[in-house]
């Protein structure tokens, strides 16, 4: 009899809008599951209105399994620096507020150095033109979003805040990460 375990990690990121990267991570090979909800703060079992009053400390966040033997902590950071602009801080396009920092929430000291050496070595790169503001803290409590946020972009694709932002960003990142796409 044959059993088909699978060894997980998760990562957090928070990268403004939840709605628009979710969609980009759950195209990624490896990729188990991509979760919409909140993380930072410090009210337990926020609601999105209690985030969205920006008192909650808690930012928009994704906690994804993956599968490491099918894609690396590394290929993630990638696309977290790709997927969002880490240079502006508490904003991504007209989203304003603490609730959109970009964040990288490390479970171990592994996800830590990774993510301070990205940054460090993305900042000297001049990749960006501004200097990266991401926040790197260790990860405490994720909470789930409410049902509603989960699969957002797959269950609204019609809608016209999916097909004007998020369509856009998951087209331009299909192109620049084509190999790590699921099949």
């Amino acid at each position: 009899m044959e059993t088909n375990i699978v060894n997980t990690s998760i990562a957090t990121f928070g990268t403004g809008c939840f709605w628009c990267t979710e969609a980009v991570f759950q195209q990624l090979e490896g990729v188990l599951s991509v979760t919409s909800g909140y993380s930072g703060g410090h009210i337990e079992n926020p609601t999105y209105e209690q985030v969205c009053d920006k008192k909650t400390g808690h930012a928009e966040c994704l906690n994804i399994v993956y599968d490491p033997t099918r894609i690396s902590f590394d290929d993630l950071l990638k696309a977290f620096w790709y997927s969002h602009d880490p240079t502006t801080l508490d904003r991504q396009g007209n989203d304003v507020g603490p609730q959109y920092r970009s964040v990288i929430f490390y479970h171990n000291d592994e996800q830590n150095e990774k993510a301070k050496k990205y940054k460090e070595e993305l900042d000297k790169s001049g990749a960006f033109n501004k200097p990266i503001v991401t926040e790197i803290s260790p990860f405490e409590k994720f909470y789930p979003a409410e049902n509603y946020h989960q699969n957002y972009y797959l269950n609204n694709g019609a809608q016209s805040y999916c097909y004007y932002v998020i369509k856009p960003k998951i087209e331009k990142f299909q192109k620049v990460f084509a190999e790590k796409l699921k099949k």
